[in-house]
This record gives structure tokens, C-alpha cells and sequence, in this order.
């Protein structure tokens, strides 16, 4: 099986892609460019506590009907038994503006993960997205991205990322709850991914970034790396471990010194 029929190690989810892949054919017939991964599985690092991305590029803005029969599609996907139909998250963006940079931070039709209502949203329009369409994504159908999308320049992915860094645990307390373990594991992973953007000017997996820290990072920080890596497969809602929430919060400032 090649890439477009077997695109993760997940039998569930490439069935999934699959008839994502065909459905969204069918509501935008001749106005569909490409269907792509974006995320950790583009990456190469995608694993059973991810979830997935996708980006949908159009020939043009979605019309009214094409819009209705896309919500109409991911209002059932989620009712879906299994992990993957509530894990799947992504945007339909018009080819144009994936050909510059201007419209950068404007409204795409998006979904989020295990939502069953789309709406007009920035997620997706973003540096490290339009970046890995570009360098990394992984068609389910239509051309290689690079044909289209405009390149990503390093100095910008590292401004994002340093813009991300700064407000990352403010932002986190407006829509994360802190007294799951997901939330601190996610912060950490985050830190490690914007400290290795602005080293390096590439994006990668939230695995490959807690790695590269482990490489880069004191070793007063390994412990915390560490846990972070090792717990990502346990339950998200989990109580998360005595003092890691105010280890991640030191870790955080730290992180902020480095930028």
C-alpha cells in the first residue's frame, strides 16, 4: 500500500483519511486541490495520545453549499465510535493564499478536535502549519504542496515561535485545565518545541523536541523532560504528579531567559 492508501500506522485512522479524503471530494468535486497531513503524523511522530491534522486545499473559498454539505460531514464524523473520529482537526484553505504569505493569521473554515461545529478560525493559517505543508505534509490526494505553497522563512517561524513562548502559560490558563496531567505534559512539550524552532528554524514532533532538550537543555531540566516523554501514553485527565505542575511553571521562566 503507498502513502495516500496507508498514511499511519493506524489501520482505524487511515480508514478514516480515507473517507475523509472522499467525502470532501464529493462536496467540492472540481474545486478540490489537495488533501494533506500537517501535523505530527507529516512529521513522521504521530503515536495513540495525538491527534491528527489535516489541511484541505481549495480552488477557491468554499460557497455556501459546498460549506453546509463540509459541516454537515464533520458534525457526524465525531459520533463515531473509536479514539480517532474525536482526534482529527484541520482547516480548508483557498490554494491563493497559500501562495503568499500576506494572508497569513486570516479565517479558514476549521474544525477542531472532537468538535462536531466548524467555524471561521486563524488555527491553521499559521507559520509552523504553512511550514510543514510546504517542507514535510503528506498528500492523501492531489499534488505535492511544494507546487503551491509559498516557502517559510526560518527568521519567521522563530519570531512565532518566541511570540508562542512568551504568553504559552497565560494562554494555556484560558482554555487548559491545570489540574489534569495532560496540561502540564503539554506545556513542557511546547517549551521544548518553541526553544527548538528558535534553535533551529524548523518545526518537528513534540517527541523529537522533548529529545532534542534532553541534547540541549541543563540537566536540571532532564527530570521534568523525562516525565513528560514517559507519561504522554497515560490517561489525559490523570491528577498530574505532586510539584510538576510548579516545576513546569520554573521550567517555563527559564525557557523565557533563553529567547
Amino acid at each position: 500500500m503507498d502513502e495516500h492508501s496507508s498514511p499511519t500506522g493506524f489501520p482505524d485512522l487511515n480508514a478514516l483519511l480515507a473517507d475523509l479524503a472522499e467525502r470532501v471530494s464529493a462536496a467540492l468535486a472540481e474545486d478540490l486541490v489537495g488533501v494533506y497531513l500537517v501535523g505530527s503524523f507529516a512529521l513522521g511522530g504521530g503515536d495513540a495520545a495525538s491527534d491528527c491534522d489535516f489541511l484541505v486545499v481549495t480552488e477557491e473559498r468554499v460557497d455556501a453549499e459546498q460549506e453546509r454539505a463540509l459541516r454537515e460531514l464533520h458534525d457526524e464524523i465525531p459520533t463515531r465510535d473509536g479514539y480517532w473520529p474525536q482526534n482529527l482537526e484541520g482547516s480548508y484553505a483557498p490554494r491563493a493564499e497559500l501562495e503568499t504569505l500576506d494572508p497569513l493569521g486570516g479565517d479558514w473554515l476549521y474544525v477542531n478536535r472532537g468538535h462536531r461545529d466548524m467555524s471561521w478560525d486563524p488555527h491553521c493559517n499559521a507559520e509552523d502549519v504553512r511550514w510543514v505543508l510546504r517542507e514535510r505534509s503528506l498528500p492523501l490526494c492531489g499534488p505535492p504542496a511544494a507546487r503551491f505553497a509559498c516557502e517559510v522563512p526560518a527568521a519567521l517561524l522563530r519570531e512565532r515561535a518566541r511570540s508562542l513562548l512568551a504568553t504559552l502559560i497565560l494562554d494555556l490558563h484560558g482554555w487548559a485545565n491545570f489540574e489534569v496531567a495532560w496540561t502540564q505534559r503539554y506545556a513542557v512539550q511546547m517549551i521544548c518545541r518553541f526553544l527548538q524552532t528558535i534553535d533551529t528554524g524548523e518545526v518537528t514532533t513534540k517527541l523529537d523536541a522533548l529529545d532534542w532538550a534532553l541534547g540541549e537543555l541543563p540537566p536540571e531540566w532532564h527530570g521534568l523532560i523525562e516525565q513528560a516523554r514517559d507519561d504522554r501514553l497515560l490517561p489525559w485527565d490523570d491528577p498530574p504528579r505532586p510539584g510538576s505542575i510548579d516545576r513546569t511553571l520554573a521550567f517555563a521562566r527559564y525557557a523565557a531567559t533563553l529567547t
